[in-house]
């Protein structure tokens, strides 16, 4: 439909915002049970759960890292300052942080609605394709996991850069319906319908544009859809016969140059953030399995589209080529492109539905191969709203052609959105807990390293060590090389006790990948083993790999004092709280070491007090540890009689706590300080 057709009546006005408040009411509804879901393993801990930076909320610091960093092998700074508010507002509770998700895709349902009816002028059709795109059982990862806020945030700015392209075309349309209008009827649109706010609405289509980028990289396909939206139904270069005017065409694309320059300039970010972690050689994967699994992934979305079941978290990429699949797959994918093409004069939506869905998909349908998955349910988020936009106009077309009743239609658009909710609200029990969700996804996958990797870690943190501790090994025996899966191994087996193949499944990891942190476990459990050699390298590869992180610097500084190297241990801490000012594991030990080395020469009363004072503020004087290293720097600056002090506050502490352990040696320190003697400490024999 034309963009100049006049507007709809009032009444269907009226219906659309009553439509729009059902659909909303009705969405956060069936996504409400998200709000008893906890945090997954997979990616929340990068995004949210161990991410000191987002969990900190909302600062100047956490503001310039998400404008500069890659974690997670993305640029998305927006997203990154999402995550920060939530932390900011609700603090670690995962419910609250999921029910933001929620909201976003309610405000998306509308925004859609709203989008629909403007483009086509057609009410119920569009209420069809939004509570369809809504209420698809495909939307649920998008909006249950919260590592995927980015797809619900990138989305809503999407159709906001939408809807403002729209209307900057319709005030084209109107501008020039208006100058060759001379009545003065037309005087009062006229003057509503300027050349300046045609251009305020391409600007902020370009400014929502701008911050969708910034939410997902996804996005980068933007300007070919609004090329489609030129196409059909803006008709901005085609004439109601489907011609193309080649001029118009030309005029259209030049004129989204911003939108063409945004997207090349993310991509290259996109890349470069994703080519050190994510980006899989082609080795691995090499070209004509990508192109395989290109047919298998675009049919597979399709048929999930139609036939929504076997959903799963993670879909590993074929091993083996199932060429009948392939073949059928492809022709599949060819004819509805050839019918696409072949009625594209007088049903062009088909064509736009069609390519959009196509096109939105380039960037993950794995010719540049991110990661070891084949597809993802996620990434239908975008591609759908065309396709399914183009479903709910053939539906009109059909049922105008077989003069069906409209209680027909409603009734088949009925069934069709009730086998939705009941599909959703399925697959939305599967995210209730992270074991079901991992099992559900072996049972449907089979053989799947990673999915069997994260029940593993799953089944840990419920307490199931021994069953995780068999998982682990059903994941490694499945892929030898995945990293995540030998180092999450060797921590259990390092709390289990059994150091030796703890050291065996650190060393595996770090010869497929060096990560600082892996360096650090390694490094800690050959300094339980009293192999410090070893563990002070570990250390330094770990603070070469990481100039940043204060943990290598705070440990390397642990494993000197145990060879006697007090001085350049005092070292570390001076550089691990420059890093990091409020590690109060530095601080307690720094301060220990200045007041209680058997070296005089690297005792420092004065300052080993003023690191024990801050520690305390930092740890709101409650830690036994903390307060006992405190009366240990007092009582080296001289201050006998608040060494004492603190020393019984100490001793209240721990004895409230009932950490006997250490009651012995607090008490046989309040003796030294009451006989006006410090404390004094062999830190070489120290197994704290």
């Amino acid at each position: 439909m034309a963009a100049n057709e006049t507007d709809p009546p009032p009444q269907e006005l009226i219906n659309s915002r009553l439509v729009g408040l059902a659909l909303a009411f009705f969405t956060l509804l069936i996504y409400l049970p998200v709000r008893h879901q906890g945090f997954l393993h997979f990616d929340d801990p990068v995004y949210i759960t161990s991410n000191r930076i987002v969990q900190s909320g909302l600062s100047w610091i956490g503001f310039k890292w998400a404008f500069t960093n890659f974690t997670g092998s993305n640029w998305h700074p927006l997203t990154w300052l999402s995550h920060m508010l939530d932390c900011e507002l609700f603090g670690p509770e995962a419910g609250a942080h999921h029910l933001e998700s929620v909201v976003l895709h309610t405000l998306n349902t509308v925004l859609l609605l709203v989008l629909c009816f403007r483009l086509t002028k057609s009410f119920w059709p569009s209420a069809f394709a939004a509570a369809l795109f809504a209420w698809h059982p495909l939307r649920v990862e998008s909006v249950a996991w919260a590592s995927e806020r980015k797809d619900v945030l990138c989305v809503f700015f999407f159709l906001l850069t939408l809807l403002a392209y729209v209307q900057y075309v319709q005030s084209l349309v109107v501008r020039r319906v208006d100058s060759a209008t001379e009545n003065d009827s037309n005087k009062t649109d006229r003057a509503l319908r300027t050349p300046a706010s045609a251009a305020n609405y391409y600007v902020t289509a370009v400014l929502m544009y701008a911050l969708g980028l910034m939410s997902k990289a996804m996005l980068v396909t933007t300007p070919f859809v609004l090329l489609l939206l030129d196409y059909w139904p803006l008709r901005r270069f085609t004439s109601l016969q489907g011609a193309v005017n080649r001029s118009a065409f030309t005029k259209s694309v030049w004129e989204k140059w911003p939108f063409f320059l945004m997207a090349i300039a993310t991509s290259t970010v996109t890349y470069a953030a994703q080519r050190e972690e994510a980006v899989v050689h082609l080795a691995a994967y090499p070209l004509r399995m990508r192109v395989v699994n290109m047919v298998l992934a675009y049919g597979g979305y399709l048929f999930k589209t139609v036939w929504p079941s076997g959903l799963a978290i993670i879909y590993p990429f074929p091993r083996d080529v199932a060429w009948a699949e392939v073949i059928i797959y492809s022709i599949i994918l060819l004819g509805i492109t050839w019918v696409s093409w072949r009625v594209r004069r007088e049903r062009p939506h088909l064509l736009m539905g069609w390519l959009w869905f196509l096109g939105t998909l380039v960037p993950v349908i794995g010719l540049v191969q991110v990661g070891s998955a084949s597809m993802a349910d996620r990434y239908t988020y975008m591609p759908h709203i065309g396709l399914i936009l183009a479903v709910a106009v053939e539906a009109k077309y059909w049922f105008g052609r077989w003069q069906l009743a409209p209680t027909t239609a409603a009734l088949g658009a009925i069934l069709v959105l009730f086998a939705c909710v009941a599909l959703t609200t399925r697959q939305l029990r599967y995210w209730s807990d992270p074991v079901f969700l991992f099992r559900h996804t072996i049972q449907i996958t089979g053989d799947n390293p990673m999915a069997q990797f994260n029940l593993a870690v799953s089944l840990e943190e419920k307490g199931e060590r021994e069953q995780a501790r068999k998982t682990y090994e059903v994941a490694l025996r499945l892929n030898p090389q995945l990293e995540e899966a030998h180092k999450a191994f060797a921590d259990l087996l390092n709390e289990l006790g059994d150091t030796s193949e703890a050291v065996a499944h650190y060393s595996a990891a770090l010869q497929i990948r060096q990560r600082p942190e892996t360096h650090e476990n390694l490094g800690a459990l050959l300094v339980k083993a009293g192999r410090i050699d070893e563990a002070v390298a570990h250390y330094e590869a770990a603070a070469r790999l990481d100039p940043t992180d204060a943990r290598a610097q705070y440990l390397m500084g642990k494993a000197l004092l145990r060879q006697g190297r007090s001085n350049q241990a005092v070292e570390r801490f001076h550089r691990a709280l420059e890093l990091d000012p409020n590690d109060l594991q530095a601080l307690v030990y720094l301060a220990r070491v200045l007041a209680a080395d058997l070296n005089p020469h690297v005792r420092n009363g004065v300052e080993a007090t003023r690191a024990a004072e801050r520690a305390i503020a930092l740890s709101d004087g409650s830690q036994p540890f903390v307060l006992d290293t405190l009366a240990m720097a007092y009582a080296e600056s001289g201050r006998f009689d608040d060494a004492q002090q603190t020393v019984r506050q100490a001793l209240e502490r721990a004895s409230a706590s009932q950490e006997t352990e250490v009651l012995s040696a607090m008490q046989d320190r309040l003796k030294l300080y009451q006989s006006h003697q410090p404390y004094r400490e062999d830190f070489s024999l120290s197994r704290r």
